[in-house]
């Protein structure tokens, strides 16, 4: 790397974290260059910079990593949590060294489908909002699953102020239902079945986009071939021409 880029992009090439939450960690103070606390996101920086996060050196990786993992209920996507709970990363094989951080998210009670790297470009182009990104989820009620929240989430229900609304909703049975979400806000199916006093028993990813969560064990993990790292490039070609159109180089 021998041009200067800006230091969220440095910090996600590192594999510390996307581009967006590396801006957070830059924005908090947490990263310095030269032994100088770096706060604004306009900061440049060059591979022979000493660039800390939390006062430890970072270094660009040498190798991508593309992990699928088939994340069990009562694991954490982050990479500490202060509760001391289980975190879905300590389930990746330990010959994986790299710094690799989730795309999205799953809550603690939730199973299924989630998607590790350190390539920054990558999780930036699947996690951003404008990629449209199908997630797919099963869903098992304590309870029967009336119509009306079938037809009310379809069309959009408004909680406290936010709109929730899925692209697709098919019932299974009378307390299940398969769910299809593109901008999947936080807590979103289960916000919806408490909305209609319901209690998601069970809660599973099994689709991002084009990739499957398919046969692979619960706990278990594996990496991504290159069809389905392929499978993934309209999204990332998507990607790099909106940032272009808006402006950046890298």
């Amino acid at each position: 790397m021998d041009n200067e880029i800006r230091l969220q992009v440095y910090l996600a090439h590192c594999g510390v974290a996307s581009r967006r939450a590396s801006e957070e960690l830059i924005l908090a103070g947490r990263v310095s260059v030269n032994g100088l606390v770096a706060s604004t996101l306009g900061t440049k920086v060059r591979e022979t910079d000493l660039i800390l996060v939390d006062g430890k050196p970072v270094r660009l990786e040498q190798k991508k990593r593309y992990i699928a993992l088939n994340k069990p209920a009562g694991y954490i996507c982050s990479a500490k949590d202060p509760q001391g709970r289980p975190l879905a990363q300590d389930l990746l094989p330990k010959n994986i060294t790299e710094r690799v951080y989730t795309i999205g998210r799953l809550d603690f009670r939730s199973s299924g489908l989630i998607l590790f790297t350190n390539d920054g470009d990558f999780a930036a182009a699947l996690g951003h909002p404008s990629a449209d990104l199908e997630k797919e989820y099963l869903v098992e009620s304590t309870v029967p699953v009336p119509d009306a929240m079938l037809d009310a989430f379809l069309r959009g229900v408004e909680i406290e102020g936010e709109l929730y609304k899925c692209a697709t909703i098919e019932r299974l049975g009378k307390k299940s239902v398969k769910v299809v979400l593109i901008e999947g806000k936080n807590r979103e199916i289960r916000r919806v079945f408490s909305h209609f006093h319901l209690h998601p028993e069970k809660l599973q990813r099994i689709r991002i986009g084009p990739l499957l969560l398919g046969d692979l064990a619960e706990g278990k993990s594996r990496a991504l071939t290159e069809g389905e790292l392929q499978s993934f490039q309209t999204y990332i070609d998507a990607y790099r021409k909106r940032r272009k159109s808006n402006g950046y180089s890298n």
